[in-house]
């Protein structure tokens, strides 16, 4: 790999903090940052870093950079869960994943293979990966790892309702699970995918 410049590492920086405040940023605000008076400036840097091997670029849309893959996180992958009906939760390391976040997240994050087609309208399918924001809260609408009668672990859209949790497959052929108690182990903030 070519060496990397002051300047070009003055930018990375820049990049990857933005990166994990939760959004990469624009060319615009590349050259407001460091004074650039032309957009081609920051694209010479970005080609720069993307020839060195420490960006990607996405297809040419506003804040479609990335960090490549050797700067990502490792994720314990701890089994399988359920798009659909609930499966006993297990609980042990199995292997690791490489994730790369789009923004730091306070809470640990762990990973889950996905059995089951209940999630398929929110892109989530069976085989995916699941990486998720280990929390005890959820708001309306997050899509959660819940755990169901303290045994049974499922990835549904989460709602808090009159007396009860609905927990709501993302496919139309299915139906909710309506408990009177459920756990949230996380929340689902990436899905990976192999092909």
């Amino acid at each position: 790999m070519r060496k990397v410049t002051e300047n070009e590492k003055m930018v990375f920086e820049f990049i990857k903090d933005r990166i994990e405040e939760g959004y990469p940023p624009t060319v615009r605000e590349i050259c407001a940052e460091f004074g650039f008076k032309s957009t081609s400036t920051a694209h010479r840097y970005i080609n720069n870093l993307t020839a060195k091997g420490l960006l990607e670029k996405g297809n040419n849309q506003n804040r479609a950079i990335r960090l490549t893959g050797g700067n990502g996180m490792k994720i314990p992958l701890v089994g399988t869960v359920t798009a659909g009906i609930p499966i006993t939760a297990i609980e042990e390391i199995t292997d690791y994943i490489s994730f790369q976040p789009a923004r730091h997240y306070s809470n640990p994050l762990f990973a889950l293979k996905v059995r089951g087609e209940s999630m398929i309208n929110a892109a989530i399918l069976d085989g995916d990966v699941v990486v998720i924001e280990q929390t005890p809260y959820a708001e309306n609408g997050d899509i959660v790892c819940a755990l169901v009668d303290n045994e049974s672990a499922t990835i549904k859209t989460f709602y808090k309702e009159d007396g009860h949790y609905r927990l709501q497959p993302e496919n139309d052929t299915m139906d909710p699970i309506i408990v009177d108690e459920v756990s949230i182990l996380g929340k689902v903030v990436g899905v990976v995918r192999y092909l």
